[in-house]
C-alpha cells in the first residue's frame, strides 16, 4: 500500500445486523444480531468485539479488519438457478481522527471465500491491484466510501456504491436518504461519527438509508 494521506480510526458499531434470504425458511436463511457479545463470527485483521458488544473493524490508523458470518449461505437452490433475493439491514458508525477527511470506508460484501489476506485498505479490504475487476472474484459489495479515488472513478468522498468484482462501482450515489413525506433528499456525512442505518434489498437493487 503506497498511500500516505491521513487515515482514520474506523469503528463499525453494528448495533443490529439482519440477513434474510427470502426464499429460504427462517431457520436456514435468516440471522439477527442485536449486539455481538458471545456470537460466532470469524474475525481477522484488527477486527474485534468490544466489551460492550460492538463490532469494531479497526481500532487504530492505517489498518483493516474483516468480520465474516461463519457458515456459507447458498444464494441458489440449484447450481444454474436464479440467485435468490435477500435483504440486509445494519447500523454502523465511522469515527475519523479528522473532522473533514477519512480513510477508505467500509463495505458489506458477499464472496465465496473468507481468505482476504492479500487485500489492501485502498480497496476497502476487498481486493488489490492484481485482482480488481476479475470475474473470478465472484464478489458483490455495497461500499460506504469516504475517499474520492480517481482510479475507481469515485463520484465524491461521501457515497454509497454497488460493486461487482471491482472497486469501480456500477452505480453510486451521494450518501443520504429521501424523506418519506416530502420526497426531498437529505444529505448524510459518513464520517460524522453518528449511527446510521443502511438497508440492502437484493431483489430490486434498492438501497435505503
Amino acid at each position: 500500500m503506497s498511500r500516505t494521506k491521513p487515515m482514520s480510526s474506523l469503528l463499525c458499531t453494528i448495533l443490529s445486523l439482519v440477513l434474510n434470504l427470502e426464499a429460504f425458511t427462517t431457520s436456514d436463511g435468516q440471522f439477527v444480531y442485536h449486539g455481538f457479545s458471545g456470537v460466532n463470527l470469524t474475525l481477522d485483521g484488527h477486527a474485534m468485539v468490544t466489551a460492550d458488544g460492538l463490532l469494531e473493524l479497526t481500532n487504530d490508523t492505517i489498518n483493516l479488519g474483516h468480520a465474516f458470518y461463519p457458515t456459507p449461505k447458498n444464494f441458489r437452490k440449484l447450481p444454474n438457478s436464479t440467485v435468490q433475493s435477500f435483504s440486509v439491514t445494519f447500523v454502523f458508525a465511522i469515527l475519523s481522527v479528522h473532522d473533514d477527511i477519512s480513510a477508505d470506508g467500509m463495505a458489506f460484501f458477499v464472496a465465496p471465500s473468507k481468505n482476504l489476506s492479500n487485500t489492501w485498505a485502498q480497496y476497502i479490504g476487498l481486493l488489490n491491484s492484481r485482482n480488481d475487476g476479475n470475474t473470478s472474484n465472484h464478489m458483490f459489495a455495497v461500499e460506504l466510501d469516504t475517499t474520492q479515488n480517481d482510479e475507481f472513478k469515485d463520484i465524491d468522498n461521501n457515497h454509497v456504491g454497488i460493486n461487482i468484482n471491482s472497486l469501480t462501482s456500477l452505480q453510486a450515489h451521494h450518501t443520504g436518504y429521501y424523506d418519506d413525506k416530502s420526497s426531498f433528499f437529505n444529505n448524510l456525512t459518513l464520517i460524522s461519527g453518528k449511527a446510521m442505518q443502511i438497508e440492502i434489498y437484493g431483489a430490486t437493487g434498492r438501497l435505503g438509508g
